[in-house]
């Protein structure tokens, strides 16, 4: 439309240029060119109007077919509101439904309580009158025995008190005796129990593993290097190793993210060597990712065989070793295996030079009963039946394969050894600061043993200490004697066994106590 006012008006200029130079044009040709020019100018504006209603009228279809569909999408979300509140609204009336039926089954409850109450009240009366009408009773009695027996109470309770410490120091000398006796024939076996728990103290070390791994850099002008042009660096080392690099504003580091702690221990070394090198690009990365690969394997293999020269175990197959050295890079509750197997080793062996059987052979069960962790994320099934498997293939003998087996009852432990492997297994994990629990966990503990404990009648207060180690159970003594006490923590202590499950030993401490107060005034 544009072309068409533009050659209007160039015509018309035309005509006109055309008209004043008479000179050149007659009068006639000229008014012929301006009725013409006007004729095209009277077309362009019909067709200029024509196409401006066109526009007009697309554009009003257009504005109502936004208008409806904004209607039909204004009623689709109206409807979906008004199914949520229906829904919402059914769901609240359900709630009261259930809160009218929960109110009547509690005034119901209340009116049993009050029946209940008012019976005890007249049971608690009738008891006090015969309390009194027995009192009574036993007074007269005790006249009675008076006169016929010629004491006082005093003299004869006396009497009683006498004969009762004569028969108690008679019969004291005896279980004294006896005691000796049972001593002198436990002693051996009781010593070694101590010496046995006496090993929970033992505080190897051990590794808290992370998940991320932190590369110094000589200056941030490295960050750009690692990164390389378009990021091709970085992809091409997070490709070749499998860990994330995070480069942020961490002046003059690279953090270095993963789960799996060797292809994070390859991406450290490689990146240090990248760095030292100064040529960073993706041949080289290539290249240096496959020796650091080769350097990780060769000190997984160098562990093995250093794990079992200090524990003096010799003959193992080499493929064995391999396995021990990547449990270097395995944790379990963040306890590094690889240090819980040389623990579990070390105690075995104490264990066994005190009980008198084969302390290399326990050492080596020890050292070998994780074995399965090493690839458990590789195969199906127990890491306790792996390890035996394991053990199996690479010729150790069924002592040992029997002990791996058995140490979290994959089989019934049927061997010295086996028992002993189970027991440093759980003194290694238990101790103190080797594990870390999960909170949910540990407060479900100490929960479960003051339930246990306030569960007892004539209990006050119970208290959880120690990490969940001991418990503290205050008794009313004038619900509880001294004999009933000793009674009580021997049968809290058969309920926690029932009824929780708790790695090493929980001390139950029952304290009853007397107190006497006056005023002096």
């Amino acid at each position: 439309m544009e072309v068409n006012i533009w050659m209007v008006v160039i015509t018309l200029a035309i005509a006109a240029g055309a008209y004043f130079a008479g000179s050149r044009l007659s009068r006639k040709d000229a008014d012929s060119i301006v009725k013409q020019a006007e004729e095209l100018a009277t077309k362009v504006i019909d067709d200029a109007r024509r196409e401006s209603e066109t526009i007009t009228k697309e554009a009003e279809l257009k504005a109502k077919d936004a208008a409806i569909q904004a209607k039909e999408e204004h009623d689709r979300e109206m409807k979906e509101k008004k199914k949520d509140l229906q829904n919402l609204e059914k769901r609240l009336q359900q709630k009261e439904e259930n809160l009218d039926k929960k109110m009547a089954l509690f005034d119901q409850k209340e009116m049993d309580i009050l029946s209940k109450e008012q019976a005890f009240i007249a049971k608690e009366q009738l008891f006090a009158q015969r309390e009194v009408e027995l009192k009574q009773a036993v007074d007269v009695q005790r006249k009675k025995l008076e006169t016929i027996s010629g004491m006082s109470a005093a003299e004869a309770k006396k009497e009683l008190m006498d004969a009762m410490e004569n028969e108690a120091k008679h019969d004291a000398a005896k279980r004294i005796k006896v005691i000796e006796e049972e001593a002198r024939e436990t002693a051996d076996k009781k010593a070694k129990e101590v010496i046995s728990l006496a090993i929970q103290r033992y505080a190897g070390e051990y590794v808290a593993e992370k998940t991320v791994s932190v590369v110094p850099l000589p200056s941030d002008e490295m960050k750009g290097r690692i990164i390389g042009r378009e990021g091709r660096n970085i992809r091409a080392l997070e490709a070749a190793t499998g860990i994330d690099l995070i480069i942020d504003d961490t002046p003059e580091a690279v953090i270095l993210s993963g789960f799996n702690p060797v292809r994070r221990e390859v991406a450290r070394l490689s990146l240090e060597k990248l760095i030292a090198d100064g040529r960073i690009h993706p041949g080289r990365i290539e290249e240096v990712v496959s020796k650091a690969t080769e350097e990780v394997e060769l000190s997984i293999k160098e562990a093995g065989e250093q794990a079992a020269f200090d524990l003096g175990v010799h003959g193992i197959h080499p493929e064995v070793l391999k396995l021990i050295g990547r449990l270097k890079y395995r944790t379990s509750y963040t306890q590094n295996v690889y240090q819980h197997s040389l623990e579990v080793a070390f105690i075995c062996g104490i264990m066994a030079a005190e009980l008198g059987i084969n302390v290399k052979q326990a050492k080596r069960a020890g050292l070998l009963h994780d074995l399965g962790k090493a690839v458990d994320h590789e195969v199906e099934g127990s890491h306790a039946v792996i390890g035996a498997d394991l053990a199996r293939k690479y010729g150790e003998s069924p002592k040992i394969v029997h002990a791996i087996m058995a140490h979290h009852e994959d089989e019934k432990p049927a061997t010295v050894l086996a028992v002993l492997v189970q027991a440093a297994d759980a003194l290694s994990g238990a101790r103190p600061g080797a594990r870390r629990e999960m909170m949910e966990t540990y407060v479900k503990r100490l929960e479960d043993l003051e339930r246990i404990a306030t569960s007892f009648p004539g209990v006050g207060l119970s208290y959880a200490i120690q990490a969940g180690r001991e418990i503290r159970v205050m008794v009313a003594s004038e619900q509880v004697t001294d004999e009933q006490s000793v009674v009580m923590a021997r049968d809290i202590a058969k309920k926690i066994e029932a009824e929780m499950t708790y790695p090493g030993q929980i001390k139950v401490n029952v304290i009853r106590e007397t107190r006497a107060v006056e005023y002096a005034r």
